[in-house]
């Protein structure tokens, strides 16, 4: 496997290219290969972990927020629907090492192939290089969508806010209900409502359930502040 174009692409060129062909490794891909001993989860465990680091310390240093915030647009930033768009934007489908069967996988199970491809790219280039060009990584390829996500408010817990003011408002808390779930298993679609009572507030959808009852929160949310 060819990786000197996806290193120029990320601008970090491996000392040990194996860490990052190992980072690329998908679990599936052993079993149609054994004479490759070794996947990206170990990477992925630790790179998760140096992700966590960099952004928190980030986001303290440079916001005023309480922790309550912090946390919410830590959670935006490292769920797995942001770092899945980041590693696809960045070329990385195209060299990961998948079975048959998981190459053709869509939804939320290609989602978290690559996200936890991110990871373990985060991990093998702490090991290669070090703190601090895994925080450049991660500062010039995820952080940068920090401003879209203060913007769009995209780190509110629209659940969590919709419960407590219909605690407040009516004493009731909200329940939700699968309208619909279409599609084949590994590219689901969910179709929720949101209800107080026997009202229904809002509607969403999603590739998980708790996707489509987070934005059916969010159209409540509109909905009730009216």
């Amino acid at each position: 496997m060819e990786l000197k174009d996806f290193e120029q692409k990320i601008g970090i060129m491996f000392k040990n290219e194996e860490l990052l062909k190992t980072a690329l490794t998908h679990r599936s891909y052993l079993n149609e290969n054994k004479n490759i001993t070794e996947n990206n989860e170990r990477l992925e465990f630790l790179g998760d972990a140096v992700l966590e680091v960099v952004v928190t310390e980030h986001l303290f240093n440079n916001l005023p927020n309480p922790e309550g915030d912090l946390t919410n647009l830590r959670s935006a930033l490292v769920k797995t629907e942001t770092i899945s768009n980041v590693s696809k934007e960045l070329g990385v489908e195209k060299y990961l090492l998948l079975s048959k069967g998981e190459s053709h996988s869509f939804g939320r199970s290609r989602q978290l192939i690559l996200a936890n491809a991110f990871e373990a790219i985060v991990g093998a280039i702490y090991l290669d290089q070090g703190l601090e060009a895994a925080r450049r990584f991660i500062t010039d390829n995820l952080i940068v969508y920090l401003d879209k996500i203060l913007e769009e408010k995209l780190y509110i817990d629209s659940k969590s806010e919709f419960q407590e003011m219909a605690q407040e408002k009516d004493g009731i808390t909200p329940h939700y209900e699968v309208i619909s779930a279409e599609g084949p298993d590994h590219n689901k679609k969910f179709t929720v409502g949101v209800y107080i009572g026997e009202k229904k507030w809002g509607v969403g959808e999603g590739a998980s359930k708790q996707a489509a009852q987070q934005s059916a929160a969010a159209k409540a949310l509109e909905k009730y502040l009216k």
